[in-house]
């Protein structure tokens, strides 16, 4: 089991992956897969702005990579660490993906509460635990998490206006 510390770190890791997608002119989101030894084995941003993709979250277009890169047995051992909740497209890619956990920093509520009414980011108020307890997968999800609440809700200060 990873510690907390531990799921810190690597939610850390997927809030400077946020950064970057911003500075790169997308929406603060990052994502990272973490494999069973826990080793970084990818990372993505959101590409919806620069790649003209309505579908570029950061979550959905990492699962898009790691279903060619590893078989769904492996992906059931990883853990996929996000900035923010997974939305319900993201979740349906995890789901379908078969990635067995689920670690995120900040609420959809609480990102709600960030973004407000801006039209580019009309988030659907659908936790991802109900999207994945509607299959037949185990899917464990942790958070949202406290420890790192103020530096995943720094790297939107500003962006939703």
């Amino acid at each position: 089991m990873t510690s907390k510390h531990e799921h810190s770190y690597y939610l850390l890791r997927s809030i400077e992956v946020s950064r970057q997608a911003r500075e790169a002119g997308n929406t603060p989101f990052g994502a990272i897969l973490v494999n069973a030894e826990g080793d970084i084995v990818l990372e993505q941003g959101n590409i919806e702005i620069t790649e003209f993709n309505c579908t570029g979250h950061a979550e959905r277009t990492l699962m898009e990579q790691a279903s060619k890169r590893f078989s769904k047995e492996e992906l059931w051992h990883f853990t996929l660490y996000t900035s923010a909740e997974p939305c319900a497209m993201c979740a349906g890619s995890i789901y379908w993906g078969n990635v067995g956990t689920v670690v995120y920093g900040i609420s959809e509520k609480r990102l709600a509460q960030i973004t407000g009414d801006v039209e580019q980011n009309p988030t659907l108020d659908l936790p991802c635990r109900i999207v994945f307890a509607r299959g037949r997968k185990p899917i464990q999800v942790i958070g949202p998490f406290p420890e790192v609440e103020e530096a995943a809700v720094a790297v939107h200060e500003g962006y939703w206006k």
